[in-house]
């Protein structure tokens, strides 16, 4: 029959909310420190910081690269439509105008 040990207030699950998380990845990788010793200073374990990391974690890499080819290609996008919101302006001035004639549009 296998023993089996009740919990003792140490040893209870502590939930984190997303916020500490947060701070916690963001504290170790501006820190300079390892993840040991940081996990030491906020009293959790090592392997928590890791699995952290890897949600929290600023974007890196491939995906830093495909937000900045997105950012370029919007950047585009929107020079083409100030392009075309320019054109229809100066073409709806241009419509507007009164005639310059001298009767006016009218027939004598």
């Amino acid at each position: 029959m296998k023993e089996t040990k009740s919990k003792t207030v140490s040893q209870t699950r502590r939930k984190f909310d997303h916020a500490f998380k947060r701070d916690a990845v963001d504290l170790w990788l501006s820190s300079g420190k390892s993840a040991r010793e940081i996990a030491a200073q906020l009293g959790i374990r090592e392997n928590r910081l890791y699995l952290w990391k890897k949600r929290f974690a600023p974007a890196t890499g491939a995906a830093q690269e495909d937000l900045q080819a997105e950012v370029l290609r919007l950047r585009r996008d929107n020079a083409f439509l100030r392009q075309q919101r320019d054109i229809l302006k100066k073409t709806l001035g241009i419509l507007s105008e009164t005639p310059n004639s001298a009767t006016n549009g009218s027939t004598p």
